[in-house]
């Protein structure tokens, strides 16, 4: 497999106040890579960065053999990176059909197989977004992203706040993602799910990544040292 997304020594700042100390990680083709760490330790503010929705104070963001680092948001997202943002982020006034078109780009990803991955949406085409459940609304952020045909799809806690049966429709959605083939970074605090779908996982602490390599490898002691379960 080849890299996709390579952080090299990340540092950012809000303002005065410095977030990132030195991030490094790899998403290859195909692979999902889960991005691991307590509250507030730099997951969301790494995926801000390799987003372009936050500037780096000194590091490599690169995306296909391209650095990024100076690159606008939007132009990112042209290259292929669909984020599913925390608190999912839906156009309220819209409908289910809308915000899904609102996003498309030509690809394998257009309504029909977005519905086909989640039929619920289909049932709620027409409905606003904000009158849908949670897991509805989580869905369709999800649906809003792959309509996009991303190379890269980014997902930031997909399954938090929702009812554990929408959180096993959530997962079961992701695997059959990663049997398509589709690379994925994958923030959740469900341990369990998460190591049981990434094949390579990435720990934070306080900014800085602290460890790195085979999901399989991440034990009792690195969750009870790193992650607090």
């Amino acid at each position: 497999m080849s890299a996709l997304l390579t952080v090299t020594d990340l540092h950012s700042h809000y303002g005065k106040s410095q977030a990132l100390f030195g991030v490094s990680l790899a998403v290859d083709a195909g692979q999902v890579v889960a991005l691991l760490g307590r509250n507030g330790m730099g997951k969301t503010t790494t995926i801000r960065n390799i987003c372009r929705m936050m500037r780096a104070t000194s590091g490599e963001i690169s995306f296909d053999g391209q650095v990024i680092n100076a690159m606008p948001s939007h132009r990112a997202a042209r290259l292929g990176m669909g984020l599913v943002p925390e608190g999912r982020r839906c156009f309220a006034p819209l409908s289910v059909h809308e915000n899904l078109t609102a996003a498309a780009r030509p690809g394998a990803w257009d309504y029909a197989k977005v519905v086909a991955l989640f039929p619920r949406l289909g049932e709620r085409r027409d409905q606003r977004a904000d009158t849908l459940s949670g897991g509805e609304q989580q869905m369709l952020a999800i649906g809003r992203a792959l309509m996009t045909n991303p190379r890269l799809l980014i997902l930031d806690e997909a399954t938090e706040g929702l009812a554990p049966v929408i959180r096993q429709e959530i997962w079961a959605a992701i695997r059959a993602l990663k049997a398509e083939g589709l690379a994925i970074l994958l923030v959740d605090k469900s341990l369990r799910e998460v190591l049981g779908i990434a094949s390579h996982a990435v720990i934070l602490e306080r900014g800085s990544t602290v460890w790195q390599g085979a999901a399989s490898a991440v034990d009792t002691g690195l969750a009870n040292r790193y992650l607090g379960v």
